[in-house]
């Protein structure tokens, strides 16, 4: 909304200084500012009204250490970080621009589907709450929507460089060949199209065209990529969501994992939507990209923000109204940027957490029909639970898990160069 204003005082007006709010990074850093400022001064006013209202956490006996000491702590949390995202993006973003339309649906969209959730728990004193059918329903109608969005819209497109081409020019009895397009100065096409080409990572020229997966069709295919395209959207929502949320299982864990995938997104974002350092990185340019970095800017400083309340000891929890609500944010805007096939790397933590549990789950099935007792691979799942029953403190296992996401955050960044 102030873009607007200050584009007006700026355009009509003349107004000294106005002109800075066309700047993206300076519109970025405001949404930083903001959302941390809410997250910190608020968070602690809507922590007491939780508390009032008695929206407590009920924790089920696992047979952890500390783990009924954290009964009665509030829950419901990611109200703060759904508010400090919202507020600076409505404040500071361009609102009429497609990718920040699909981010806000996206917060908006989960956060409710993580708040029903939460109201069951605490209020119906359900301990199940919304039943797992249901969510995944959520999630699936989220999927359809950013897939036919970002298929279908018009401006949600790209840039490809343009073919090298050599020119022959005569001089002095000699052919001086030069080519008009080296890779350290690649030029894009003047003109933007649609494409389902998205960014993958060690293989040469990092791209791959989903319209390829249905190659075998024959001529005119490429009209059908989205018959693989929204259900590979419905797919990576729904699995990053939910790996989120199994994430979020000790204090301050999957919010800080949340703010390193968050700021290298911000990276590739304003990367893929610069020309001079997509050409650097040989990725493709995707124009009005750019703007994501003020909306992914406010997601980091909402997770730092809460994460001043979240970290061990916690005063609050995120609850299926954060956790849901970061991994899908987190699923959509990589999508937006096209950079979703990094995510096995990026959300790596996310990804062992979800494996974690798929390989105890089923390994005790297996075991059980086998031999008729079931066995354990871990000594308890998700994965950061095993390292609590091993005898690790919960502050040195989040430590310990956000140094493996920053490596995974610079390994994903470092695959751009990697060919």
């Amino acid at each position: 909304m102030l873009y607007y204003l200050f584009a007006y005082l700026h355009d009509e007006l003349k107004f000294p200084g106005a002109g800075v709010f066309q700047y993206i990074s300076f519109r970025a850093a405001l949404a930083l500012i903001m959302s941390l400022v809410i997250s910190l001064l608020f968070g602690k006013k809507i922590i007491g009204i939780l508390l009032k209202k008695q929206v407590g956490e009920t924790v089920r006996d696992l047979g952890l250490d500390g783990q009924k000491v954290k009964q009665g702590t509030p829950t419901m949390g990611g109200l703060i970080i759904i508010a400090a995202i919202l507020i600076p993006t409505l404040l500071f973003a361009r609102l009429v621009n497609v990718y920040v339309i699909i981010m806000i649906v996206t917060t908006i969209w989960l956060g409710i589907i993580g708040f029903i959730d939460d109201y069951i728990k605490v209020f119906k004193k359900d301990k199940e709450g919304l039943a797992g059918r249901f969510k995944i329903l959520g999630q699936v109608g989220l999927g359809i929507i950013i897939g036919i969005t970002l298929y279908w819209n018009p401006n949600v497109v790209v840039k490809e460089k343009l073919v090298s081409k050599s020119i022959v020019i005569e001089h002095s009895n000699e052919n001086v060949i030069e080519d008009m397009r080296l890779s350290e100065n690649a030029l894009y096409s003047p003109k933007a199209v649609k494409s389902t080409t998205t960014t993958i990572p060690f293989i040469k020229n990092h791209e791959f065209d989903y319209a390829f997966l249905i190659s075998w069709m024959g001529k005119g295919y490429e009209k059908y990529a989205w018959l693989v395209f929204i259900p590979i959207v419905i797919l990576i929502i729904t699995a990053v969501s939910n790996g989120a949320n199994i994430t979020d299982g000790i204090d301050g864990l999957a919010t800080g994992t949340s703010a390193i995938i968050g700021a290298t997104l911000g990276v590739l974002a304003y990367v893929s939507g610069n020309t001079v350092f997509a050409n650097y990185l040989n990725i493709m340019y995707i124009p009005h990209a750019g703007e994501l970095v003020v909306f992914i800017a406010a997601f980091v400083g909402a997770c730092v923000g809460f994460l001043w309340y979240n970290a061990y000891p916690a005063q609050v929890f995120m609850g299926d109204t954060g956790s849901l609500a970061l991994g899908g944010i987190i699923a959509t805007f990589a999508i937006a940027i096209r950079k979703e096939l990094l995510i096995p790397i990026l959300c790596g933590v996310f990804l062992i957490e979800n494996v974690s549990v798929v390989l105890q789950v089923g390994y005790f099935k297996y075991t059980k029909k086998k031999y008729g007792e079931g066995r354990r691979i871990f000594k308890m799942s998700p994965l950061h639970h095993h390292y609590q029953k091993l005898g690790y403190h919960e502050s040195k296992i989040v430590s310990r898990f956000w140094i493996i996401g920053i490596m995974l955050a610079v390994l994903t960044v470092v695959t751009l160069k990697l060919r």
